[in-house]
């Protein structure tokens, strides 16, 4: 599992990786939104929701109303994508920014933060192997033939009932 976490980490190329392929000495900051979603690798659309929610703070305009963000913002943005692929949510994100931002915190806030996560992860984990398990014994179950008999649809309608008190 730590392979695949790192095969895509390493699939991404870094935000200074990105600011050098903008032009020999990397984008003019401020950048549009358009620069700035290809150099965090977040699309517009979710750059405009992650601000509206506040985490990336006030964000400059231009006179014309144009969104203009700083190294600052990008480099939060990316941290906000590095955050989404390990699977946080918006919550847990939003404090992890918080103490990103805060040099007075303490790495315990933010390792309750990420213990927390990685319960949750565990949860999943255990649950998507029972799925896994069950649909497996379905499988072995079911012939796969021509006949209408199929203990896969049997445990769906089984399991689909309404419960009757």
């Amino acid at each position: 599992m730590k392979a695949a976490a790192d095969a895509h980490t390493q699939s991404r190329p870094s935000l200074r990786m990105r600011q050098a392929s903008q032009t020999p000495a990397g984008p003019g900051w401020p950048v549009s939104i358009g620069q700035a979603a290809q150099l965090s690798g977040i699309s517009p659309k979710m750059l405009r929701h992650y601000e509206s929610l506040g985490l990336l703070g006030e964000v400059a305009r231009t006179g014309s109303n144009y969104r203009q963000y700083s190294e600052n913002d990008v480099h939060t943005l990316c941290f906000i994508r590095r955050s989404r692929d390990m699977g946080f949510g918006l919550d847990a994100i939003a404090e992890l920014v918080s103490l990103w931002h805060d040099r007075q915190r303490s790495s315990a806030s933010v390792k309750q933060v990420a213990r927390k996560h990685l319960g949750e992860l565990e949860e999943r984990i255990e649950a998507l192997q029972a799925m896994q398990r069950t649909l497996s014994h379905l499988l072995h179950q079911c012939p796969g033939d021509e006949r209408p008999d199929c203990p896969i649809l049997d445990d769906l309608e089984i399991g689909s009932t309404p419960l009757r008190r």
